[in-house]
Protein backbone atom coordinates (compact mmCIF):
# COMPACT_ATOMS: atom_id res chain seq x y z
CA UNK A 1 0.00 0.00 0.00
CA UNK A 2 1.83 3.36 -0.68
CA UNK A 3 0.60 6.44 -0.74
CA UNK A 4 -0.08 8.84 -4.09
CA UNK A 5 1.84 11.87 -2.14
CA UNK A 6 5.45 9.82 -2.31
CA UNK A 7 6.06 11.40 1.40
CA UNK A 8 8.89 8.96 2.95
CA UNK A 9 8.73 7.46 6.58
CA UNK A 10 12.27 8.44 7.75
CA UNK A 11 14.34 5.30 8.54
CA UNK A 12 16.04 4.74 11.95
CA UNK A 13 19.16 3.46 12.62
CA UNK A 14 19.99 -0.34 13.50
CA UNK A 15 22.57 0.44 15.66
CA UNK A 16 22.75 3.04 17.97
CA UNK A 17 25.89 4.15 19.81
CA UNK A 18 25.06 5.06 23.45
CA UNK A 19 27.51 6.21 25.67
CA UNK A 20 29.67 3.84 28.27
CA UNK A 21 28.38 3.78 32.08
CA UNK A 22 31.33 2.58 33.53
CA UNK A 23 34.99 3.47 31.93
CA UNK A 24 36.71 0.39 30.16
CA UNK A 25 39.16 -1.83 32.43
CA UNK A 26 42.94 -1.20 32.28
CA UNK A 27 44.61 -4.06 30.10
CA UNK A 28 47.02 -5.58 32.97
CA UNK A 29 43.03 -5.60 35.01
CA UNK A 30 41.25 -6.98 31.96
CA UNK A 31 43.90 -9.61 31.25
CA UNK A 32 44.14 -11.02 34.93
CA UNK A 33 39.96 -11.11 34.46
CA UNK A 34 39.75 -12.83 32.06
CA UNK A 35 42.54 -15.39 33.22
CA UNK A 36 40.19 -15.67 36.30
CA UNK A 37 37.28 -16.10 34.84
CA UNK A 38 39.24 -19.49 32.65
CA UNK A 39 40.41 -20.90 35.22
CA UNK A 40 37.16 -20.81 37.18
CA UNK A 41 35.31 -21.99 34.09
CA UNK A 42 37.81 -24.92 34.00
CA UNK A 43 37.37 -25.45 37.72
CA UNK A 44 33.81 -25.95 37.78
CA UNK A 45 34.13 -28.41 34.61
CA UNK A 46 36.38 -30.17 36.50
CA UNK A 47 33.92 -30.65 39.74
CA UNK A 48 31.35 -31.49 37.18
CA UNK A 49 33.35 -34.35 35.70
CA UNK A 50 34.76 -35.59 39.02
CA UNK A 51 30.96 -36.02 40.11
CA UNK A 52 30.03 -37.45 36.96
CA UNK A 53 32.91 -40.21 37.80
CA UNK A 54 32.00 -40.22 41.29
CA UNK A 55 28.14 -41.09 41.07
CA UNK A 56 28.91 -43.88 37.97
CA UNK A 57 31.69 -45.33 40.06
CA UNK A 58 34.77 -44.48 37.80
CA UNK A 59 38.36 -45.51 39.03
CA UNK A 60 38.58 -41.16 37.77
CA UNK A 61 36.31 -40.10 40.60
CA UNK A 62 39.55 -39.81 43.41
CA UNK A 63 42.14 -38.33 41.45
CA UNK A 64 39.89 -35.85 39.48
CA UNK A 65 38.23 -34.63 43.11
CA UNK A 66 41.95 -34.21 44.24
CA UNK A 67 42.83 -31.89 41.02
CA UNK A 68 39.24 -30.31 41.55
CA UNK A 69 40.62 -28.82 45.15
CA UNK A 70 44.02 -28.03 43.51
CA UNK A 71 42.11 -26.28 40.95
CA UNK A 72 39.54 -24.41 43.53
CA UNK A 73 42.68 -23.12 45.72
CA UNK A 74 44.10 -21.81 41.91
CA UNK A 75 40.85 -20.27 41.40
CA UNK A 76 40.80 -18.52 44.42
CA UNK A 77 44.65 -17.62 43.93
CA UNK A 78 43.13 -15.94 40.81
CA UNK A 79 40.37 -13.80 41.72
CA UNK A 80 42.78 -12.50 44.19
CA UNK A 81 45.40 -11.93 41.19
CA UNK A 82 42.60 -9.75 40.02
CA UNK A 83 41.98 -7.52 42.84
CA UNK A 84 45.74 -7.19 43.40
CA UNK A 85 46.37 -5.92 39.71
CA UNK A 86 43.62 -4.07 40.21
CA UNK A 87 45.02 -2.16 43.33
CA UNK A 88 48.09 -1.82 41.76
CA UNK A 89 47.38 -0.15 38.88
CA UNK A 90 45.16 2.31 40.55
CA UNK A 91 48.26 3.20 42.93
CA UNK A 92 50.86 3.53 39.84
CA UNK A 93 48.10 5.43 37.56
CA UNK A 94 46.36 7.26 39.94
CA UNK A 95 42.54 7.72 40.15
CA UNK A 96 40.48 10.48 38.94
CA UNK A 97 38.63 11.22 42.27
CA UNK A 98 35.08 12.11 41.90
CA UNK A 99 33.60 14.06 44.88
CA UNK A 100 30.80 12.33 46.08
CA UNK A 101 26.93 14.19 46.51
CA UNK A 102 27.56 14.59 50.09
CA UNK A 103 30.82 16.12 49.75
CA UNK A 104 29.92 18.76 46.82
CA UNK A 105 27.01 19.01 48.93
CA UNK A 106 28.82 20.04 52.34
CA UNK A 107 31.08 22.38 50.24
CA UNK A 108 28.04 24.12 49.01
CA UNK A 109 27.11 25.22 52.39
CA UNK A 110 29.79 26.15 53.66
CA UNK A 111 29.97 28.64 50.82
CA UNK A 112 26.56 30.02 51.31
CA UNK A 113 27.48 30.18 55.00
CA UNK A 114 30.72 32.16 54.23
CA UNK A 115 29.06 34.21 51.48
CA UNK A 116 25.69 35.67 54.10
CA UNK A 117 28.88 36.11 56.85
CA UNK A 118 30.44 38.80 54.33
CA UNK A 119 27.25 40.02 53.45
CA UNK A 120 26.33 40.93 57.12
CA UNK A 121 30.12 42.01 57.95
CA UNK A 122 29.61 44.58 54.74
CA UNK A 123 26.40 45.63 55.75
CA UNK A 124 27.61 46.39 59.39
CA UNK A 125 30.46 48.22 58.02
CA UNK A 126 28.60 50.17 55.77
CA UNK A 127 25.96 51.22 58.79
CA UNK A 128 29.38 52.15 60.99
CA UNK A 129 30.13 54.58 58.41
CA UNK A 130 26.83 56.09 57.83
CA UNK A 131 25.94 56.20 61.29
CA UNK A 132 29.43 58.09 62.13
CA UNK A 133 28.69 60.64 59.94
CA UNK A 134 25.43 61.15 61.09
CA UNK A 135 26.27 61.73 64.75
CA UNK A 136 25.36 65.27 66.12
CA UNK A 137 29.27 66.99 67.26
CA UNK A 138 27.76 68.05 70.79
Amino acid sequence: MSTGSGARIPRQALWVEEPAIRWRMPDPVRTAAVRAVLIMSLTIIQAMVALLCTITGSWLAFPMLLSSVGSTVVATWSVLDVWVTRQVWNQRHGVVSVPSSSARRLRRERRAARRTARAAERERARIRRRGASSLSRA
